[in-house]
């Protein structure tokens, strides 16, 4: 990890988790530990007080965090849950299967895409 330390990677896979489920079995965190490590820093430090606001909604459960759901910082995360499952990232090691395997989202041209994660090693 880059940017997120032990509690802080828990943090992002379980929040993202709950937000769009599948995200723990692709290692979302992964993903939101890069795009956080490219961000300038205000940007950054926005991202994980986001992450950080909805630590104890989060911890009691979907319907809690839910309840934050049209504040700002639970849009933001939302957005980073979504591209980290939905782009059909899969982290090294993480079980999968990816989102697009999942949703049977096969057409032709994605069907021969050849996806390079490697941008977004450090």
């Amino acid at each position: 990890m880059l940017v997120l330390d032990e509690r802080r990677s828990e943090l992002v896979r379980s929040v993202c988790e709950l937000i769009v489920p599948g995200c723990a079995r692709v290692g979302a965190e992964v993903y939101v530990d890069a795009l956080l490590a490219r961000m300038p820093g205000e940007a950054r430090a926005a991202a994980l007080a986001a992450f950080d606001s909805l630590q104890e909604p989060a911890a009691a459960g979907a319907q809690a965090l839910g309840e934050h759901s049209l504040e700002p910082e639970f849009q933001l995360v939302r957005a980073l849950a979504c591209e980290a499952f939905y782009s059909d990232f899969v982290a090294p090691g993480a079980p999968g299967p990816g989102a697009w395997e999942e949703i049977d989202f096969a057409p032709p041209l994605a069907a021969r895409l050849e996806k390079d994660w490697s941008y977004l090693r450090g």
